[in-house]
């Protein structure tokens, strides 16, 4: 058996438009939709970015970009490329989140909870100690 190592596509951004000429064409013709073009800033911006999810990422994109197209040029809203918060705002969420588990003992949930403080879902609360990997029980009296 023999390794293949493919390298990501961040690595490849010459591989970019022939990717998106290829996918364009594909799930054009699955909605029915006659696409000719590609703006030119879309394709800069699909070539520039991270592609954190691969392939993968690049196929969701063009599909929405085809199923939201409504002319023959296709383009994308730069929103849709998820850009990575830069650190400090992650070190100012960490913080904002540690200073309200901090203040409500550890709490996550609850009207006197961190979460009813921060004013978000529970869910997103726990879901970003996860994501930022808060240690939520050292914050708890012991």
């Amino acid at each position: 058996m023999v390794p293949i190592t493919v390298p990501a596509l961040r690595e490849r951004a010459d591989d970019v438009p022939v990717l998106v000429e290829y996918l364009v064409e594909r799930f054009a013709t699955r909605a029915g939709k006659k696409i000719t073009r590609i703006d030119k800033r879309t394709m800069a911006l699909l070539q520039a970015y991270d592609w954190p999810g691969n392939v993968r990422e690049l196929q969701n994109v063009i599909e929405r970009a085809v199923v939201l197209c409504e002319s023959e040029t296709l383009a994308i809203d730069d929103a849709w490329l998820k850009v990575k918060a830069p650190p400090a705002a992650v070190d100012q969420e960490r913080a904002t989140i540690e200073a309200a588990l901090a203040a409500t003992k550890g709490r996550v949930a609850g009207p006197k909870g961190a979460a009813t403080k921060l004013g978000m879902p529970r869910q997103t609360l726990d879901s970003k100690i996860r994501t930022l990997r808060i240690d939520k029980l050292k914050f708890r009296p012991r």
